[in-house]
């Protein structure tokens, strides 16, 4: 809601503005506080948060309000920005610098819908269109745009020609390569988690920043069996480190493991990445092997490798991640895979420990007795 008293005005804006008039549910609200000062809002029972410009966490809801600012480059990269927020910015100044037209819209108390840029048209048009060339002063855009795109796709929105275009012109700066790992990993990481993910690297692919912050997919075979991947793994609602797994799985081990530390992702994530990519490397490129099925000593030293006895949910999470990656035809091994683990896993050293074996024999021993159960099971 909105208040306007001792010359306070706070208005809903952003995310929950757009959300709502496209029937969708607003999960977060934002609000902006338009003249006032850091004292106005703290003498109301506001707590201030954040360093870089003022915004304050409501008393009772916990939601945030951040007093008008505007924005001025001074430098590169994200960080590279002078704010300013006083009484005398007004709404449309903070709704100016805002990314999109679809979130530069604000409403007021009573439901009135403040649309400076034409958000509502774009709406209608399910077109994602920029506020002002001062898009291109920030490179994280790129990202979020292409984000918006993979959320909305559904619903039939694209990435408008001039938008595009003004993203392609900023890759071509260098811009995108002052992005820090983290805020890159933070967009894709939700990315990956929307709709229709494959659409966020594809806008990325279009402008050319895709090369420049994922070179390993932006040769058009990679990018075609990433998002093939990439589309399985949503359809079935896999959760995160799955899919960002079935991403980088057809790059190579070497090469998934670099991009995925590169990009600082959570441990959890860059291990399953570079397993299923040396897991596709040993089904796949291995000229002696592929097409058939491995033999018991091959799927023993994988199953370590993969440490399947004393990790055995992430195993099979590393499954259902070459699953997505893997031929169609390759499913019958990968089945024979789970079922030889489930088979060994059954091993107990308990028994051997009876029969008096301790330290590296009772090692030796464990290995052989899976050994026989895998022999078994494949044959």
């Amino acid at each position: 809601m909105t208040t306007d008293t001792d010359n306070l005005r706070i208005y809903l804006v952003g995310g929950a503005v757009r959300d709502s008039l496209l029937g969708l549910t607003v999960k977060d609200r934002d609000w902006v506080v338009v003249g006032a000062t850091p004292e106005d809002m703290l003498a109301r029972g506001f707590r201030q948060v954040g360093a870089d410009f003022p915004v304050f966490l409501h008393p009772d809801t916990g939601e945030e309000f951040a007093l008008a600012r505007t924005e001025r480059k001074q430098g590169r990269g994200y960080h590279g920005f002078a704010v300013y927020s006083a009484p005398d910015v007004t709404l449309e100044d903070d709704l100016r610098r805002r990314d999109l037209t679809i979130n530069a819209m604000a409403q007021t108390a009573d439901g009135t819908l403040i649309d400076p840029f034409h958000g509502q048209d774009d709406l209608r048009a399910r077109r994602l269109r920029h506020v002002s060339p001062a898009f291109a002063e920030d490179p994280l855009r790129i990202l979020r745009t292409a984000r918006f795109a993979a959320r909305l796709a559904p619903m039939g929105f694209t990435v408008s020609d001039e938008t595009q275009a003004l993203m392609a012109g900023m890759v071509a700066t260098g811009e995108v390569e002052h992005l820090v790992p983290e805020r890159v990993w933070q967009e894709i990481q939700r990315a990956l988690m929307e709709a229709r993910p494959s659409v966020f690297f594809d806008v990325l692919a279009a402008c050319g920043a895709l090369a420049a912050l994922l070179p390993e997919l932006a040769a058009q075979p990679a990018l075609d069996a990433a998002m093939g991947a990439l589309r399985r793994a949503s359809q079935s609602d896999a959760p995160l480190a799955v899919r960002f797994a079935a991403l980088l799985a057809g790059v190579g081990g070497a090469l998934a493991a670099g991009r995925a530390a590169a990009l600082k992702a959570p441990a959890e994530c860059q291990e399953l990445a570079r397993l299923a990519a040396h897991g596709v490397e040993w089904l796949t490129q291995d000229r002696e092997r592929a097409g058939s099925a491995p033999s018991a000593e091959q799927a023993l030293a994988w199953l370590d490798r993969a440490d399947a006895w004393r990790r055995p949910e992430r195993f099979e999470r590393l499954l259902q991640s070459l699953g997505y990656a893997l031929p169609q035809a390759l499913a019958p091994t990968l089945e024979t895979l789970r079922a030889a683990a489930d088979n060994a896993r059954a091993v107990s050293p308990k028994p051997l420990m009876a029969e008096g074996y301790k330290g590296p024999e009772l090692g030796k021993a464990i290995r052989a007795a899976r050994l026989r159960r895998i022999e078994e099971h494949l044959n």
